[in-house]
């Protein structure tokens, strides 16, 4: 039997993985897919699954595959944050990993799935204010409809899947200020920051209780997010341990199980969790791990599925639908990764110039040595 004190703290396992382990890479491909595999039911309206047995223990499960998410974004991009020297870097890297590929699918769905699949005649499709209306997308605005397009589906929206957009930069805009305002140096500011995201959950279900919803909302996934930051933050103080993490899993399933949407208060248990499982280090699929594939599925999966029931109507079963979308899904989300998004990545060394021009500019007004000459020569 392990002691808790003989357990490796999370940046202990992380400095043993070289800052790289292979479990978070893993992780991001399956909750990609389970994303697609929980759509695959509504999205070709076979929801009396639903009512079934085999739902009562697949339901929790798929309840807590965008929280993951979202915890998991939370531990990364704190470190991201604690690397970057400015606000300004840090900001522009959210916005380097998220908005070109975001842009792309947009642009692919209203113009080329849109123009295709929609029963409008093109020119009225291309003057519909539908059409117009769809690219407030790029700025977190989503329209989720075009005009004409999956209207014989049992689902008609085109893109379900970027609610979550609105919440992502919300996340980021919160960590922005928590390190602007110095609360997340400040141990005690940041578990006031998660206190008060409890309290407000407490509220938010007595206020607004859902008794037919399990899953998580904005206001849940958001506490996810700063529940994985937090996880970072205390990094060196958290034991990275198995037993910790099956009570996590326990705790998460009892309370989605047996308390009022009890994921709004799994934050903690569920952020360590997927902590834990990040963190593992299985040996790596040069295939699979070539590239970060899981954005581009997350992205193009929905709309693919989509598509797929429209253009094949007899194979409207949810696993044909998963059979057919994945391969599809991921091929479009190879050429997003080595064609929009890896190369716009590489942008981020503009972010590391302004950097160092930042601090040295810095440092020489501060206090310009006598013998120097001045900055513009």
């Amino acid at each position: 039997m392990h002691k808790l004190g003989s357990f490796p703290s999370l940046e202990e396992r992380l400095e043993q993985t070289r800052g790289r382990p292979s479990g978070f890479d893993y992780m991001r491909l399956c909750l990609a897919l389970g994303v697609m595999a929980a759509h695959s039911v509504f999205l070709t309206g076979q929801t009396e699954i639903y009512k079934t047995n085999a739902w009562t223990v697949l339901g929790v499960a798929v309840s807590m595959i965008v929280p993951m998410f979202f915890a998991l974004s939370g531990f990364l991009v704190a470190g991201s944050l604690e690397r970057s020297k400015t606000l300004l870097k840090f900001l522009g890297l959210r916005v380097l990993r998220i908005m070109p590929a975001l842009s792309v699918e947009v642009f692919l769905s209203a113009i080329v799935l849109g123009g295709i699949f929609t029963t409008l005649d093109l020119s009225d499709y291309y003057r519909d204010s539908l059409f117009v209306r769809y690219f407030f997308n790029l700025i977190g605005h989503i329209q989720y409809v075009l005009p004409g397009v999956f209207e014989q589906n049992p689902n008609h929206l085109v893109n379900g899947q970027l609610w979550t957009v609105p919440y992502e930069l919300v996340c980021y805009i919160l960590l922005a200020i928590v390190a602007l305002i110095g609360a997340y140096k400040n141990s005690r500011a940041l578990t006031l920051v998660i206190v008060a995201c409890y309290l407000f959950q407490i509220g938010n279900t007595i206020i607004r209780p859902n008794h037919e919803f399990r899953g998580a909302g904005g206001t849940t996934i958001v506490t996810m997010f700063v529940c994985g930051l937090f996880m970072y933050r205390f990094r060196a103080r958290i034991p990275w341990s198995g037993l910790i993490a099956l009570g996590c899993l326990i705790a998460t399933l009892a309370l989605n199980n047996f308390v009022l949407n009890g994921m709004r208060f799994a934050g903690l248990p569920l952020a360590y969790l997927t902590v834990y499982v990040g963190l593992l280090n299985p040996p790596r699929n040069n295939a699979l791990l070539s590239g970060d594939y899981s954005y581009g599925l997350y992205l193009y999966g929905y709309p693919i599925q989509q598509a797929i029931v429209d253009a094949a109507p007899n194979f409207r079963q949810w696993y044909w639908n998963l059979l057919l979308a994945v391969p599809a899904a991921f091929a479009v989300a190879l050429c997003s990764w080595w064609l929009v998004e890896r190369p716009c990545l590489r942008a981020r060394h503009l972010l590391d110039r302004y950097e160092a021009w930042r601090f040295s500019f810095g440092e020489l007004t501060k206090s310009p040595p006598k013998s120097k000459t001045s900055l513009s020569s």
